[in-house]
């Protein structure tokens, strides 16, 4: 969701001191069992030492003393018991695919207000302002809107949403699995995530029935949450899988258009009809060590982070009828602020998960003497390009992204993802950020090793990240993805954006 209207604070210049506490607790929390790795390395590097008199000596000295026999193999065996069931489990992303409609779908900006026109129901003043929000939202001419939303007249109705949701899940989950080969009945976990449809029977019912998958699947339906959404079914597909051994994860991120789209006059809903397009992915996940050779990504860490308990935060996207009772979703003036406030928050907490230790030292050493000895000292901003290769920022809409790369400091490069991404596509809610994983992929840019940082936010409020690490280098050549058919035509310039009135 995105306010076009208001520049996004600088988050980084008033961090919290107790964020960063945070981040260090996940930190020891999540890397005790690597507390035991260093005891392990002595012990098998002292054994490597004996010589075979040597132990047949100790079998000497210890055959005739039971009870330090027993302690010792006590101890042994705690010690790897305690390491083994310490240990989580590694999740790989096998593969992923994101859905590309068909071309019947594709809406110009032109398009796009001649059915605005027709439609009938809108002002002519409301009729520029969503003018003046295409040309300056940084969507370009070829996005994607369901048949409901475009014909003339418009037929949003159930039947339609139920065909557009099938089409975009079906679209890139048979995608999806023809990449990998793996079997419908293999999947042993099915999460989907649409914030605004959510029929009966729910949408992970749907994938059930039309890939027939086995009784015992656990299938989960995620309703409302927004554009960040995406990253919340990545980290409940983690968490299901450290439980379920040797289980595949099917994650389907997607919204629905048809049933959600704004036929009122009130400018805070209409925003949402400029800038939400047509767009869904599914992405692959496993936890079977065998799996690890085929995989492309190893998923290293997630971080959620929600406002929700602070009424402003919960309020500034709030879906609710206008007053000629047409439903919308309205965005608030302080959408940018609480944006600001929850992907500080976020940041701060994961940068002792991922920032070198020098950068750790600087920043941690300012915010000290700025927060606790009350020193009159410029903030120290750490350098996120030193902790990954690639970003992957949910493109909400072009002022976000522009506020994001001067806070962040990155280059055009770094944000040549998203932007491209928003231009092609359109905001397509929590899918987004796997077009953009998909974009850098098709420019030939993934190497072994690499490490690329996913952030979305969305309604509640929320901002949730997702950190990657390759496992293999990706070459364009041999992927199938929505943009390898027009991959040289990018990147694209788009200008800065402007304000626009409200």
């Amino acid at each position: 969701m995105v306010n076009e209207n208001k520049a996004l604070p600088n988050f980084l210049l008033s961090v919290k001191l107790k964020y960063v506490k945070l981040g260090y607790h996940y930190l020891i929390s999540h890397a005790m069992y690597l507390l035991l790795m260093p005891l392990l390395a002595i012990v098998s590097v002292h054994l490597s030492t004996l010589e075979p008199r040597d132990l047949a000596h100790l079998w000497n000295h210890l055959k005739f003393n039971l009870v330090t026999v027993f302690l010792c193999s006590a101890l042994l065996v705690f010690l790897a018991t305690l390491h083994f069931m310490t240990r989580p489990r590694k999740i790989y992303l096998v593969n992923f695919a994101c859905y590309k409609p068909e071309l019947a779908r594709m809406c110009s900006r032109e398009l796009f207000i001649d059915r605005s026109v027709q439609a009938g129901t809108f002002t002519e003043e409301n009729i520029a302002f969503q003018k003046k929000i295409v040309e300056r939202s940084g969507l370009g001419q070829k996005t994607y809107l369901p048949e409901a939303v475009i014909q003339v007249p418009p037929n949003p109705c159930m039947a339609e949403a139920r065909k557009e949701a099938e089409m975009v899940m079906f679209g890139a989950i048979d995608e999806v699995l023809a990449k990998t080969g793996v079997k419908a009945k293999d999947i042993g976990i099915v999460i989907v995530n649409c914030s605004l449809f959510n029929p009966t029977p729910s949408l992970s019912a749907m994938v059930v029935n039309h890939y027939k998958l086995r009784g015992n699947v656990l299938s989960y339906s995620l309703g409302g949450m927004g554009c960040s959404a995406g990253l919340i079914s990545i980290d409940l597909a983690k968490q299901l899988l450290q439980v379920q051994p040797n289980s595949y994860a099917l994650v389907v991120s997607m919204e629905n258009i048809t049933l959600n789209w704004y036929f009122g006059n009130n400018r805070s809903m209409l925003v949402s009809n400029c800038l939400f397009r047509m767009g869904g992915a599914a992405i692959l996940l496993s936890n079977r060590s065998s799996d690890r050779r085929r995989s492309k990504y190893q998923l290293i860490h997630t971080m959620r982070t929600h406002k929700g308990a602070d009424d402003k935060c919960y309020s500034c996207v709030f879906q609710e009828e206008d007053e000629t009772k047409r439903i919308g979703v309205a965005l608030s003036k302080d959408l940018m602020a609480v944006a600001g406030e929850a992907l500080k928050t976020n940041i701060t907490t994961l940068g002792p998960l991922v920032l070198p230790m020098s950068e750790q030292l600087l920043f941690f050493t300012t915010l000290v003497a700025r927060k606790v000895l009350k020193m009159k000292i410029k903030p120290y901003i750490p350098d996120f390009k030193l902790a990954f290769e690639h970003f992957c920022i949910h493109a909400g809409g072009r002022a976000v992204l522009d506020e994001l790369e001067k806070n962040l400091d990155l280059t055009e490069r770094h944000m040549e993802p998203s932007r491209m991404t928003l231009y092609r596509f359109g905001n397509t809610s929590s899918s987004s950020l796997w077009y953009e994983l998909a974009y850098t992929e098709a420019k030939g840019r993934m190497r072994k090793g690499d490490r690329t940082w996913q952030i979305a936010f969305g309604s509640g409020f929320k901002c949730n990240s997702a950190v990657w690490r390759a496992l293999r280098t990706i070459d364009p050549a041999k992927e199938v993805n929505p943009w390898m058919d027009e991959i040289d035509e990018f990147p694209i310039h788009v200008p800065k954006v402007t304000k626009i009135d409200s």
